[in-house]
């Protein structure tokens, strides 16, 4: 499928070119430094995508893009193939300037800066031909002169080639600055693997390009020494990626600023402990802080990681002189060596300055519920109702609550596991993974209810916006289904969707049943027909699953209204479903 649709994207790419020729744009989707692994890759590629060319990028890069095209049209691609997961997510548009000579095709060296329609050999064709070799380069000092240069150098110099060495792969020493035999023996491997004459000695060109080299992600992102004096922070940060965009307390927002879809945000405020404890509690809340990642909290300071959803969220603040500083970094999934070394230099290089971001900063932004400066509030992709049945914290809720979740909550705040399922019943026993202590538990009613007879509902009718479970009054219409379905109880109320899961009581505060969604097999009832497993469900339920159940109801005198709200609050929780 991903073929033909291919075919048929770049044969309307085609007839979109226009006649005269306009400054070539590409798609950069990967970049390697070595020369045989990018034509592999390159290769690979080729056999499922057209318009695929390789470049030498400098400092001993290889990058792989798709083109010549215009721009819309090369935006078009790129939108099109990350959204059928063809190219990595990270890919994004450059013009010609970024590119050098050309490996891929092979035999092609020619370099087309026009958007034109390319001619692609077939990739069988491409990987009998033989690989091109890098040419050998003409040697800027001799190795005396290289020597004399090297002695210049000083010892956080020279510990840096050894770093770059090892991220090249061939060196596998201590940092130490000395230049040893296995310092030297890497130099050579690194010449030999670069097309330079093997002398042991780096000339000042060639420390050059392994600097290069190794700071190419960083060059990449533009990583630049950046100062924000209102938040009173100077920091190394990849400015080509990320570009001021507000200022909303406690954050200063550096948004996305190309197709890599980076953020930074710097964390300025001013507190005490508890200020620095609060915005811990706050950030994890953040849908830039995926729930997946380690966590730290140890006195004055506080650290946070995050992955999922695309995206790897990283966050440290510290408190000093009463001033809470700190920054989070936001990359995309899938880029993990380019994010790792941006995150080193921004915390190397992080500064306090004097004066902190002032607390009104952004008051007068749009405020919402489901912000908090600025920033969404991670939400469950479902919200439902769901109640106490023992002392531990087990809740019963229906099966559809926890129907494809990735991890599940009580109260946002509780993990909790699916400890029973009944999807024939439609009911789901959830166990806290930390035993909790409601305040009340349901109490099955013994026996039917009689018909007509008053009953209430307790749930989060509106997903836990209110903060606190509502009460939705009806009446018991029917002692079964429609159909005459044994185990259900119909009632005359209209509950909402967050209300599923909810205990239905009587006026003394006794479990009825438990309140199921509304059914989704196409039907349209009544607004105020509704259905509840009944207590001989929940109790052959509870009795399969191995849950001891309490002590009966007393039928009898209703309650206060009041004492029925307190008794409802205290045994309703929210069950939240998250991808």
């Amino acid at each position: 499928m991903h073929r033909v649709f291919a075919a048929f994207l770049f044969l309307s790419l085609a007839l979109m070119r226009p006649a005269l020729a306009q400054e070539a744009a590409w798609v950069q989707i990967e970049a390697h430094p070595s020369l045989t692994t990018a034509q592999q890759r390159a290769s690979q590629f080729a056999g499922r995508l057209a318009d695929v060319n390789g470049f030498a990028l400098g400092g001993g890069w290889y990058g792989i893009a798709l083109g010549p095209y215009s721009r819309p049209d090369a935006e078009r691609v790129l939108r099109v193939y990350r959204l059928q997961g063809q190219i990595p997510q990270d890919s994004y548009v450059v013009d010609s300037g970024n590119f050098g000579q050309k490996f891929w095709p092979v035999g092609d060296s020619a370099l087309t800066t026009q958007a034109v329609p390319q001619t692609q050999a077939s990739p069988e064709a491409q990987v009998t031909q033989a690989e091109p070799q890098p040419e050998p380069q003409p040697a800027d000092e001799t190795p005396a002169e290289a020597r004399r240069s090297e002695r210049l150098l000083s010892a956080d110099e020279r510990r840096a080639l050894q770093v770059a060495l090892k991220a090249a792969g061939v060196y596998a020493s201590s940092i130490d600055g000395a230049f040893g035999r296995g310092t030297r023996a890497a130099m050579s491997d690194w010449q030999i693997a670069r097309g330079y004459e093997p002398t042991g000695v780096l000339t000042t060109r060639q420390r050059q390009a392994l600097m290069d080299e190794y700071n190419a992600p960083l060059i990449s992102v533009g990583m630049r020494a950046h100062t924000d004096d209102r938040a009173g922070i100077a920091m190394q940060m990849p400015m080509d990626a990320v570009r001021f965009s507000k200022y909303e307390s406690p954050f200063a927002h550096y948004d996305a600023a190309s197709d890599l879809g980076a953020r930074v945000l710097l964390i300025s405020q001013p507190g005490d402990r508890a200020t620095l404890y609060g915005l811990y509690d706050i950030m994890q809340t953040l849908e830039i802080v995926p729930l997946e990642g380690p966590r730290s909290r140890k006195g004055d300071s506080f650290t946070l990681e995050g992955r999922g959803r695309g995206i790897v969220s990283y966050t440290e603040a510290t408190l000093k002189a009463g001033q809470i500083k700190g920054f989070t970094l936001i990359w995309p999934e899938g880029d993990e060596d380019r994010r790792s070394r941006v995150l080193t230099e921004m915390q190397a290089s992080f500064q306090r300055l004097d004066g902190v971001l002032d607390p009104g900063a952004g008051a007068n932004a749009p405020q919402s519920v489901d912000l908090v400066s600025g920033l969404a509030v991670r939400k469950p992709k479902r919200s439902r109702s769901g109640f106490y049945i023992d002392a531990a914290g087990t809740v019963l809720t229906t099966a559809e609550a926890v129907q494809g979740c990735t991890r599940i909550t009580l109260d946002h705040e509780y993990p909790a596991q699916v400890a029973a399922l009944d999807e024939a019943a439609g009911l789901a026993v959830l166990r806290p993974e930390v035993p909790l202590a409601p305040m009340a538990v349901a109490r099955l009613r013994p026996g039917a209810p009689r018909l007509q007879s008053d009953v209430a509902v307790s749930g989060y009718s509106y997903g836990g916006v209110l903060g606190a479970p509502t009460l939705t009054f009806g009446t018991v219409a029917d002692l079964k289904g429609l159909q005459g379905e044994e185990g259900l109880t119909r009632l005359a109320l209209a509950p909402l969707p967050g209300d599923a899961g909810g205990p239905v009581l009587d006026t003394g505060g006794g479990l009825l049943g438990v309140l199921l969604p509304a059914a989704s097999n196409g039907q349209r009832l009544p607004g105020d027909v509704s259905f509840a497993a009944d207590v001989g469900v929940v109790r052959a339920m509870l009795a399969e699953a191995g849950v001891t159940i309490g002590e009966e109801a007393q039928t009898g005198t209703p309650l206060p209204p009041d004492d029925l709200s307190k008794l409802a609050l205290g045994m309703t929780v929210l069950v939240g479903c998250w991808d």
